[in-house]
């Protein structure tokens, strides 16, 4: 897997979120980093924790963006976002208790998500907010 990077077209023209994507995007990259130079356990825990919380922070901002722009899809996407957390939380407690590995397959699904929720989903809620209010 080849570390997924932010380039400018997935930008939804909001400052704010595209910063916020950025650093899932680190993340993301800080993971794939550490676990090609095989670092241990403790460390990868930290970056996951990381992600898990920053991911988070990313989805509570889109979602209050949601609400004051009215966007009308904004519970299709709210699922979507507490989807993804339930996946990487529960990845993250069985990497905790020693049953899952982090592997390529869960790096290529959360660069995959990323880039698709994105491109797919974030996109479609652009339009609908103030510019204004979200710099």
């Amino acid at each position: 897997m080849a570390s997924v990077r932010w380039n400018d077209g997935m930008s939804v023209n909001v400052e704010v979120i595209d910063r916020q994507h950025r650093r899932l995007f680190a993340l993301i990259g800080q993971l794939h980093e550490a676990m090609t130079r095989g670092e241990g356990n403790s460390v990868l825990r930290d970056i996951i924790e990381g992600l898990v919380e920053y991911a988070n922070v990313h989805f509570a901002t889109e979602e209050s963006y949601f609400e004051a722009s009215e966007y009308p899809d904004c519970e299709a996407h709210r699922r979507q976002h507490r989807d993804f957390v339930t996946k990487v939380t529960d990845f993250k407690l069985g990497f905790d208790e020693g049953r899952l590995m982090l592997t390529l397959d869960v790096m290529d699904f959360l660069g995959d998500w990323l880039v698709d929720h994105i491109q797919g989903t974030d996109v479609s809620y652009a339009p609908f907010l103030d510019r204004e209010a979200t710099s």
